[in-house]
C-alpha cells in the first residue's frame, strides 16, 4: 500500500545558518502509522512513524531544532484536499537552551592581556 498525504502544514523559522526559510510539510499516512516529511534544500528529514497524526510535527521541529534551527512555527495548510489558507493560527516552537557560550580563543587571549597590562601599568 501507497503513503498517502493526509495533511500539509507550513513550517517556518531560522536555519542553521541563521537565513529564513518557510517550507511544506505533508502529513503522510500507511497503514493507519504516520510521519512527517521535510524536504528543504539538500535536507530531507522524515520522522518516525506515529499511530496518530499529532506527534508528527512536534517531532520534526524537534529534529531541526537538534540541527541548529531557531524561531520555529508551524500552520496547517491542507487536511486531505481541504485548503485551509490562513484559518489556522501559527504555533510557535521555543527555542530549546543554549549552552553558554565558551568565547573564541583568541577572544579570552585578549581579554587576559588588556587585564594584565592595566593593572601592570600601576
Amino acid at each position: 500500500m501507497a503513503e498517502e498525504v493526509v495533511a500539509r502544514y507550513q513550517v517556518a523559522g531560522l536555519d542553521e545558518r541563521e537565513r529564513g526559510f518557510n517550507r511544506t510539510v505533508e502529513v503522510r499516512c500507511e497503514q493507519g502509522r504516520y510521519r512527517a516529511l521535510l524536504r528543504y534544500e539538500r535536507l530531507v528529514l522524515s520522522t518516525a512513524w506515529h499511530p496518530a497524526h499529532d506527534g508528527t510535527i512536534g517531532d520534526l521541529i524537534q529534529l531541526l531544532q537538534d540541527r541548529g534551527y531557531r524561531q520555529l512555527k508551524s500552520r496547517a495548510s491542507f487536511r486531505g484536499a481541504a485548503y485551509l489558507g490562513s484559518q489556522d493560527p501559527w504555533i510557535e516552537y521555543p527555542d530549546p537552551p543554549q549552552p553558554a557560550e565558551r568565547g573564541h580563543w583568541f577572544s579570552r587571549l585578549l581579554g587576559r592581556l588588556s587585564f594584565r597590562g592595566a593593572h601592570e601599568g600601576r
